[in-house]
């Protein structure tokens, strides 16, 4: 019985009682202060006193005291319904004080909710019974949050209206749990599906549709069945999404089925929007590779490319024992064999670690090396030079360039490419004699697709058979195709390198020694020189580049290696797991690899990683072919499939061309003096190289699509040449410090027109050593500007810089003692002049009015300087006076100025620049130079000078 009680009536009864108990004693203590009144005696009376001391003390604790906190349960929990705000909770929320029926003490005033971001709020329905509800702030989501969990805290009304002395209840766990509505519709994870199967099969599985719903309860978010709304189509659907064929296809038929697929949640919520699924029906299968794009496209600059990444063999279906793939990248066609780096060949040499020495016979054409200007090339600088030679044409190389007895030791390498030719020897190098007679010292040639080394020795005293021609029959040689052919001489021994590999003579004939003579030699290239007969022999047709020769030292496998090394390929990664279950085989350039597995599966991993690498950072573009030819064994040999070549191509898109900029002061002018000095002229002091490339980005249509982006790359060369007259080597000079040169792995060679600095190195480094430049001439007289042209160039010419052109004037000065009537003056008592700004104004005039004008100007301004000396010596000595300080002052100012290359005579009338402006300067053939403050000027040109 008294288990259906509630919590609030014992409260209530609590509350009464104690009300009940606190009224009668104060209705006792009144009785008693009554009956001691109605005796008149003092000792009554104090007793009566202590009687009403204890009535007030009930009646301050029933009035004024708050001595008990609220109590509320320790853990709540409570459900809500999504997009509900009530929450039912168990056990209710109730919040007890026994302070009560007392007003306020006895009273709960509020709630208080602890969390971050709690979306619920406690509301107190019965301050006196402390009843409240809990009900969220706004609606919930349950796919937002299942659950909340906070803390709540019950606190009274305290002792008064303002809540003073208020005490709070401890802090209980609530947590509440939002239920699910059915409030979302199944979508699927696809816009569409498609798949492709063969004719005349049943399949199990032809695809699989998913879909998905954002409920958040499981009954809800759970897709229960799945249908095909398309009517009349012979396909079905399980309640896990496959589709699978109820009869066997016809391509003949139908080539393809479009079906509409639809799916329910377990609410019996239908899809928001069906799914389109396409099957493809194929005609009987083909066994090949498939999955992959026959066009390859690559970018520059983006590392590796993987070639087939969703490749998969079609096998149909018959079991296989083993694979063998083969995959070629064709590159012969580009630069020579592949992509490689198109520096000089001299360049290339010193980047793969060659020593010092060696003599390039076929660089590019320029003002230094201009002997090859004549042959005909490949037309472009896409990739490196390369000559045709067309049987007719062929070079001397200078006298000089090589030594006319080679020091064993000694290589010779080149890059060629010849076909099948006649019968005749096809010369690609010759030493000969230069007149007389007609003896080969030296030579390289084809003969019969077979490559041949001459090497007679000279005179010895034992003249005996030596080793002379060395034989080595060579597919390479007439295969149409660029080589790479390096020679090591170390008699009696040749060593042959053809790409990389080793070659050993066939054939070693022997010979007798040259005999002595004292006839020069003649050293050329494409044919060989007769000197009895004085014509070209033995002519060679086909395409050379790259013809090195190096004294005094043999070229080593790992340069060799280096020189020969492709920039592009093929490349793979293997996949761990498949490691060990699939062999992989390069040939030496890798532009092929051959693959060996006993598992398609596995074949097929590694057929996706295969990828495509070119690491130059401007690739020659172009296509690049690609060739899968495959070879398979199966149990069954009689049926066993046969897979045809599979072929598409690399397209390697043309990268963003650099533009290479040179600028700085662009025209200057200096003292003679700094012209004549040891050290010269700086040509380019604050001279910068930029390069940029144009990029296309996605703007808005008010704003341009094209942005300029600053790279960093490499130069291999920069040509300063002389604009106008040669240089004069007998007063006038080019000059570079060779150390500095020499430290950053560059070359430097100079002559009349100019200088040039070859070699591979970094912009920033190019910029250094331009700075250093200087230009001399210790003979000005006659000298009143210089012009220059600065050019740098990338990959052998691919990418030219502007011309920068620099104009240095020679500012020429006259002593003020040579002038005529200067005598007169005495410094000491002249005003000090301070340096200031100078003007020079260069005027071009018809040379038939020059020697009149001049002698015009030349009366008129002798004149003006005999009356401004005139004037000069009245101011001197009016200024004679003048304090001995002002005279060490005006000698410390001129001190100052003597120490610049400038000597100005002084103009004591101290005009004003502009009146001597006013002077007709145009008729003056050359320059004027002129001083602001000073007020003098100087006029020069024509081998006449005149100060003003």
């Amino acid at each position: 019985m008294t288990e259906d009680i509630s919590p609030l009536l014992i409260v209530q009864l609590v509350l009464i009682a104690r009300s009940v108990a606190l009224v009668l004693f104060f209705l006792g203590c009144f009785s008693l202060i009554c009956q001691c009144d109605g005796i008149v005696t003092d000792i009554k009376i104090i007793s009566g006193q202590k009687c009403c001391f204890f009535y007030l003390l009930a009646l301050l604790d029933l009035l004024a005291f708050n001595k008990h906190k609220p109590w509320i349960e320790t853990t709540y929990h409570g459900i809500i319904t999504e997009n509900d705000e009530k929450v039912l909770l168990d056990p209710p929320l109730i919040a007890l004080d026994k302070d009560a029926p007392l007003r306020y003490a006895g009273e709960i005033c509020g709630f208080r909710i602890h969390g971050q971001n709690v979306p619920f709020e406690a509301v107190v329905l019965d301050k006196s019974t402390g009843e409240g509800v809990i009900r969220a702030k706004d609606k919930l989501d349950c796919e937002l949050q299942k659950e909340h969990t906070f803390t709540i805290q019950a606190y009274d009304c305290g002792e008064g209206p303002d809540g003073a002395n208020m005490k709070k209840s401890h802090k209980a766990t609530v947590h509440i749990q939002v239920n699910d509505i059915n409030e979302y519709s199944p979508v699927f994870k696809e816009r569409s599906y498609k798949a492709t199967v063969i004719e005349g099969k049943n399949y199990d599985n032809i695809l699989k549709v998913e879909a998905v719903d954002a409920d958040c309860s499981f009954q809800y978010s759970q897709i229960c069945s799945y249908e095909i709304v398309t009517p009349d189509v012979p396909f079905t659907v399980d309640k896990d999404g496959n589709i699978k064929n109820t009869e066997k296809l016809n391509y003949s038929k139908e080539r393809m089925y479009k079906l509409t697929v639809t799916a329910y949640d377990c609410g019996k919520n239908r899809a928001s929007e069906d799914v389109l699924v396409k099957i493809n029906i194929k005609p009987t299968c083909k066994p090949s590779w498939q999955g992959f794009n026959k066009r390859i496209e690559y970018e520059p600059g983006t590392g590796t490319l993987a070639l087939f990444p969703s490749i998969h063999m079609e096998n149909c279906e018959e079991p296989i024992t083993s694979i063998q793939a083969t995959i070629e990248l064709e590159t012969s066609h580009i630069g020579k064999g592949c992509d490689r780096d198109t520096y000089s060949e001299k360049s290339l040499h010193k980047l793969c670690g060659a020593s010092a020495g060696t003599v390039e016979l076929l660089p590019s054409p320029s003002s230094t090396t201009n002997w090859t200007l004549g042959l005909p090339t490949d037309n472009g600088h896409d990739s490196d030079q390369v000559f045709e030679f067309n049987g007719t044409q062929a070079i001397k190389i200078p006298d000089g360039m090589v030594s006319s007895s080679l020091k064993e030791p000694f290589t010779v390498s080149v890059w060629m490419r010849h076909g099948p030719g006649a019968r005749e020897k096809e010369t690609i190098l010759c030493n000969s004699d230069k007149t007389e007679m007609n003896r080969h010292h030296y030579s390289l040639y084809v003969h019969n697709c077979r490559l041949v080394m001459l090497l007679r020795q000279d005179p010895t005293e034992a003249e005996s058979y030596k080793p002379a021609e060395f034989h080595w029959k060579l597919d390479q040689v007439c295969d149409k195709e660029w080589h790479h052919y390096v020679l090591n001489i170390e008699f009696p021994s040749v060593a042959l390198f053809v790409d990389g590999a080793t070659f050993e003579p066939f054939l070693v004939s022997e010979d007798y020694p040259l005999h002595a003579t004292k006839i020069d030699t003649q050293l050329t290239v494409g044919a060989c020189w007769q000197g009895g007969s004085v014509h070209m022999t033995q002519f060679f047709r086909g395409s050379l580049a790259g013809l090195m020769i190096r004294s005094g030292k043999l070229e080593n496998k790992k340069v060799i290696d280096c020189l020969y090394t492709c920039k592009e390929g093929l490349d793979v990664q293997l996949p761990e797991d498949v490691a060990s279950a699939v062999k992989v085989q390069f040939n030496p350039n890798q532009s092929s690899l051959t693959l060996e597995g006993d598992d398609i599966e596995n074949v097929e991993k590694v057929m996706q990683h295969i990828s495509y690498l070119n690491s130059r950072q401007f690739p020659t573009p172009g296509i690049r072919h690609l060739r899968i030819s495959t070879t398979v064994k199966c149990f069954n040999e009689d049926s066993c499939i046969t897979m045809p070549d599979s072929e598409g191509y690399v397209m390697v898109l043309q990268p963003e061309e650099p533009k290479i900029s040179l600028s700085g002061i662009d025209h200057f002018a200096r003292g003679a003096s700094d012209f004549e000095s040891s050290e010269g002229v700086t040509l380019f002091p604050e001279l910068r190289i930029v390069s940029t490339i144009t990029r296309e980005v996605e703007f808005t249509k008010l704003q341009e699509n094209v942005v300029s982006e600053e790279i960093m790359h490499n130069l291999d060369n920069c040509e300063v040449t002389v604009v106008g007259d040669d240089l004069d080597g007998e007063h006038e000079s080019l000059d570079l410090d060779l150390t500095q040169i020499q430290q950053r792995g560059l070359e430097m060679s100079s002559s009349n027109v100019g200088m040039i600095i070859t070699g591979v190195n970094t912009m920033a480094n190019y910029e250094q050593v331009l700075h250093l430049i200087r230009y001399r001439n210790w003979h000005t007289e006659a000298l009143f500007d210089r012009k220059f042209k600065l050019v740098c160039s990338e990959l052998n010419g691919r990418y030219i810089s502007n011309g920068f052109k620099v104009e240095v004037n020679v500012i020429h000065t006259t002593n003020p003692m040579d002038h005529a009537n200067n005598a007169m003056v005495q410094p000491q008592f002249i005003n000090p002049v301070h340096p200031a700004s100078f003007y020079v104004f260069d005027c071009f005039c018809p040379s038939a009015v020059v020697p009149s004008a001049a002698t015009i100007v030349i009366v008129v301004c002798v004149s003006f300087l005999v009356f401004m000396i005139i004037l000069g010596v009245f101011r001197i000595r009016a200024a004679h006076q003048r304090s001995m300080r002002d005279q060490e002052n005006g000698k410390e100012n001129e001190m100052d100025w003597d120490d610049s290359a400038l000597t100005i005579t002084v103009n004591p009338m101290e005009k004003p620049m502009t009146e001597l402006l006013r002077f007709p300067w145009q008729c003056f053939t050359h320059s004027v130079v002129c001083f602001e403050e000073g007020d003098g000027c100087h006029v020069g040109g024509r081998g006449q000078s005149l100060w003003l």
